[in-house]
């Protein structure tokens, strides 16, 4: 058999060049390591740093001056402690980017060089200075970063020179079991009775980012508060570029005429959901009708120029209906307002825009992403985390969790392109990495800070990936620059 062998490769030495190599194989003397020992611990001063990769938060902050820009916001405030209001704000954005949710946490890393030369300190202030910072926040601080946030996004709106901007709106629950203030006990879905904050968001679709939040207590309707917040909005952006075609996008709590006509005489396109309970005229209107104009086989549709019994102008009703295998389990005690028929789901969509219907279906579905961005933003940025009792404090650490998610979302801005055109549901024009993903690919890596020849050096592992990747970040940032 062997003989036959060697004769076929003699005679078609093919054989040879379509075998796959071996691959290299290793004994397992020189795998396996016989470890008994436990090393003996020594704790000293080596200059070590668990944060190297924030050598390029480093560099983004210095672009963005933001250090001095979160000083303008304290600035008329009497008080000049040791360490500021802005020197605790800032330490806060980098705390909520290394992934701590406690402020007990600092005591943790309160050393750490790489650290230490970000913030501009060298020492950390303790956690009782932070809690007495937040404590001490007035109100006219919290509007200042309201408008800082605003700032930081439209300085990227006209880098950007978009011809259209998606805004979307809605509330989202902060739950606590404190007794802080401005607290109150409302609709809470999954914590009952709890005590929470209602607070209301205005998000941008394309760049994924928080534009603006108004805080409430949690015993308010999503509309309280609503109409003024979103004109205000409309207005920060138009000033900064009065030609840009604005998007809106709500869901049913916001359905009002008032808040209807608002946006359509201020020019701007807006879907909204309806409710169903409000109106009984939808449900007999759905019932009605016979025939169901066609988008796939999941989706028909049908629309008409309607106006509800008190209101003064008709609007575009897009009444939408969807195909499901689901059985519908929940209570129907509303079943005098909202229709039911076996197989099938159905919702209003009021707008005013003028393409066709299944383009304001996919338009309006792409509201969806607002809540992905919220859930981000709370699971990795600790957004609905209460961290003192004062009003003011806990939106101060709000606003620290807000600007450290728009932060990461603008570093990769600066350093990728675009990775995809306007799409019907106003897709983020970036396909971005979530903060945590950024955090443990960059930002958690150890390294020695150390002055040979009295050059200052921060070493790094000789891992691939991470120097490409830091070294990618870094030229961008200077490009930029």
């Amino acid at each position: 058999m062997a003989s036959l062998l060697v004769i076929m490769k003699i005679a078609n030495p093919k054989i040879n060049q379509n075998r796959r190599p071996r691959s290299v194989k290793y004994s397992k003397a020189q795998i396996h390591s016989r470890v008994y020992s436990i090393p003996q611990l020594k704790f000293e001063d080596q200059r070590l740093t668990s944060f190297a990769g924030l050598v390029i938060v480093q560099s983004l902050f210095s672009r963005l001056n933001l250090k001095g820009k979160l000083k303008s916001c304290f600035k008329h405030m009497n008080v000049r402690p040791i360490f500021g209001h802005h020197i605790v704000m800032l330490l806060l954005i980098v705390d909520l980017m290394l992934g701590y949710r406690r402020l007990r946490d600092i005591d943790y890393y309160s050393d750490d060089p790489m650290l230490l030369r970000l913030l501009g300190l060298k020492k950390l202030p303790d956690v009782s200075t932070v809690c007495r910072a937040l404590r001490t926040a007035d109100k006219k601080s919290i509007e200042q970063l309201r408008k800082l946030c605003r700032e930081m996004f439209l300085s990227r709106l006209k880098a950007l020179g978009l011809a259209r901007l998606t805004m979307d709106f809605d509330g989202s629950v902060f739950s606590t079991g404190k007794a802080a203030e401005g607290t109150a006990v409302g609709f809470n879905r999954k914590k009952k009775g709890r005590r929470s904050y209602y607070n209301l968001f205005c998000t941008i679709a394309r760049t994924g980012q928080v534009f603006d939040v108004l805080p409430r207590p949690g015993n308010v309707h999503d509309s309280n508060g609503a109409g003024e917040f979103i004109l205000q909005c409309i207005r920060e952006v138009r000033s900064v570029c009065p030609g840009i075609i604005i998007e809106v996008r709500m869901d049913s709590a916001f359905f009002s005429d008032k808040i209807v006509k608002e946006l359509d005489d201020n020019g701007v396109e807006f879907t909204i959901s309806v409710p169903f309970e409000r109106f009984a005229q939808l449900k007999s209107m759905i019932e009605g009708r016979k025939r169901w104009r066609v988008f796939n086989e999941v989706w028909s549709y049908f629309e008409t120029q309607w106006k509800p019994g008190k209101w003064d102008e008709r609007y575009r009703f897009v009444f939408i209906r969807q195909k499901t295998k689901k059985q519908n389990k929940e209570p129907i005690q509303l079943d005098l307002f909202i229709p039911h028929e076996y197989g099938y789901d159905f919702k209003v969509i009021v707008t005013n825009k003028q393409t066709t219907a299944k383009k304001v279906l996919m338009f309006h579905n792409g509201r969806g992403s607002q809540e992905n961005l919220i859930g981000e933003v709370k699971s990795q940025s600790q957004l609905d985390y209460i961290a003192v009792r004062r009003l003011n404090g806990n939106h101060m650490y709000m606003m620290s969790a807000i600007i450290a998610h728009n932060i990461i979302r603008e570093l990769q801005m600066m350093v990728k392109e675009k990775s995809r055109n306007t799409t019907e549901k106003r897709a983020p024009l970036w396909k971005f990495q979530d903060l945590n993903t950024i955090r443990q690919n960059i930002l958690q890596r150890a390294g020695r800070i150390t002055r040979p020849e009295g050059t200052l050096t921060l070493t790094m592992s000789g891992n691939a990936a991470v120097r490409q990747e830091i070294t990618r970040y870094l030229k961008a940032l200077e490009e930029v620059a």
